[in-house]
């Protein structure tokens, strides 16, 4: 199964941490040139170190995924430096839980804002580019089993209305595109323990147990768990898959 990923460019949003720098680390190591699109300060030392690491020809942007016009300048600068861009990771997310009586207009809408317009704002400069090059590609976008189950013990609407719709986003381009040779899919992991599920499990320990109990694998998920589907989708071997949406998750939504 061939997922070499040499004289290919990768953009990754939210690359800065967690998942999405673990998955450009895959990405690196399979031989791509990796950008690394985050509103951390420190995306261009963290590019810097995934060039040292495997060689690869890198850059980091700080870039707000809910600014379009923003996105499509990043994206435009990635192709001058590195090429055009062929494989696209969508990971820049948020989650905000809560009562649903209680949250807020600005709360639904950052959580609207970053999961679902920054992923579409990321897959629409990604397309342009591919379709103005005559280029093939594929995208990957981070849903989540939240985006067909509802979690509990926490609410979370927003966040999983988010990631039911960034599934279907997927999907829909992947259609739309799919005549230029641009494939799109989606993967919906399970509990994944990042910087993100470690902020809601300090505020609420007792998650964690809940959580595990309901995992028929016992644990959650690692960042790394995630890298051989997201290569494969990623590269050449899933070259007729397309427009799928594919769980990850320990079992969890098997029960």
């Amino acid at each position: 199964m061939n997922t070499d990923l040499s004289q290919r460019t990768a953009v990754v949003t939210g690359g800065g941490r967690g998942i999405g720098l673990a998955l450009a680390r895959s990405f690196a190591a399979s031989g791509a040139r990796v950008a690394l699109i985050d509103l951390l300060d420190t995306v261009d030392d963290t590019a810097r170190h995934l060039a040292d690491e495997y060689g690869v020809a890198t850059c980091g942007r700080r870039v707000d995924v809910t600014d379009q016009a923003a996105v499509a300048d990043a994206f435009a600068d990635i192709g001058a430096g590195l090429g055009v861009p062929q494989v696209l990771l969508t990971a820049a997310g948020i989650e905000i839980n809560g009562d649903s009586v209680d949250v807020t207009a600005d709360q639904w809408r950052k959580v609207i804002d970053v999961n679902l317009t920054g992923t579409f704002f990321a897959a629409q400069a990604f397309g342009s580019g591919l379709l103005t090059a005559g280029l093939p590609g594929s995208a990957v976008m981070i849903a989540s089993m939240s985006g067909s189950i509802v979690n509990v013990p926490q609410w979370a609407a927003s966040y999983n209305a988010s990631k039911a719709a960034v599934a279907h986003l997927g999907k829909s381009l992947a259609v739309e595109w799919a005549a230029s040779g641009i494939r799109v899919n989606s993967i919906s992991p399970g509990y994944v323990l990042t910087d993100l599920t470690q902020a809601i499990l300090d505020r609420q320990p007792q998650l964690h147990d809940d959580w595990v109990a309901r995992i028929p694998q016992g644990r959650m998920a690692k960042p790394t768990d995630l890298a051989g589907l997201v290569t494969f989708l990623a590269s050449d071997a899933s070259d007729y898959l397309t427009a799928q949406d594919i769980v990850i998750d320990g079992g969890y939504t098997a029960i």
